[in-house]
């Protein structure tokens, strides 16, 4: 499931920056792309911090 997720991840950040570089090409609004393109890195970022986290002692 988690191979699935970071796939998705991955299609999603370049979903987003090719909408981004529509964006500065002045077809899309700028002001949503960014957020969109940032947003994609930040749930990758923290999908890849969060994989190998030490859980504790049961």
């Amino acid at each position: 499931m988690a191979k699935i997720l970071l796939v998705l991840c991955i299609f999603f950040i370049i979903f987003s920056f090719f909408i981004n570089t529509l964006g500065l090409m002045k077809m899309y609004p700028i002001y949503l792309t960014s957020p969109l393109l940032f947003l994609s890195l930040f749930l990758f970022i923290s999908l890849l911090n969060n994989r190998k986290r030490f859980r504790g002692y049961k």
